[in-house]
């Protein structure tokens, strides 16, 4: 079965109180087996525009990638980082060919 993906591009406003998001974000990930492959780092932008920071976290499906996201936990954290940070999220299914 293929993975799921969070491909994330953000920028944070207010690094203080983003860290607030980032322990209340941890129990929703841990509980769908979520796992950090990329979390901020040296990059470079090769085409089109994307926000200063890069986020790419696996888990073990598609489905589980969804309902973490969807999930109240994981729902209360987004409360935490509006008005402190800007993000574009994707969720995506891995290749599995």
């Amino acid at each position: 079965m293929a993975k799921g993906y969070w491909i994330a591009h953000g920028r944070v406003d207010d690094p203080e109180a983003y860290d607030l998001y980032r322990r209340a974000n941890a129990a929703p990930l841990a509980a769908h087996g979520g796992r950090f492959l990329v979390r901020g780092g040296t990059r470079e932008v090769a085409e089109g525009d994307a926000k200063p920071r890069t986020v790419v976290i696996e888990f073990p499906d598609y489905a589980s990638a969804l309902a973490c996201y969807r999930s109240e936990d994981y729902q209360a954290a987004i409360e935490l980082r509006r008005g402190i940070s800007e993000s574009d999220l994707v969720i995506v299914e891995g290749y599995d060919g």
